[in-house]
C-alpha cells in the first residue's frame, strides 16, 4: 500500500499524518506518477500554517517531485 503524509486541518508539524493511501485511478488528462523523490518548500510550510489557503482539505504537502510515469490518460 503506498504511504502519505496528508493534513486535515492546518497548524503545526503536528497535524502531519503518515497514512495509507490509495490514489485511485487517473480521469481524462491526469496522470498515475509513482513518487520517488519529493522536495518540501516555503510554500509547504505556509500551507500548512493556514498562511497561504490549500484549496481542500486533506491534503497531501510537496508540490516538487521527481517520479515515474505509472499510468496516464488522454484528455
Amino acid at each position: 500500500m503506498p504511504k502519505a503524509i496528508r493534513m486535515y486541518k492546518t497548524g503545526g508539524p503536528e497535524v502531519m499524518v503518515w497514512e495509507d493511501y490509495e490514489p485511485g485511478k487517473p480521469g481524462s488528462g491526469e496522470a498515475l506518477v509513482r513518487h520517488e523523490a519529493v522536495g518540501l518548500n516555503f510554500i509547504d510550510v505556509y500551507h500548512r500554517t493556514g498562511l497561504y489557503p490549500l484549496p481542500s482539505l486533506p491534503a497531501t504537502p510537496g508540490w516538487k517531485v521527481q517520479g515515474l510515469w505509472r499510468q496516464w490518460v488522454k484528455g
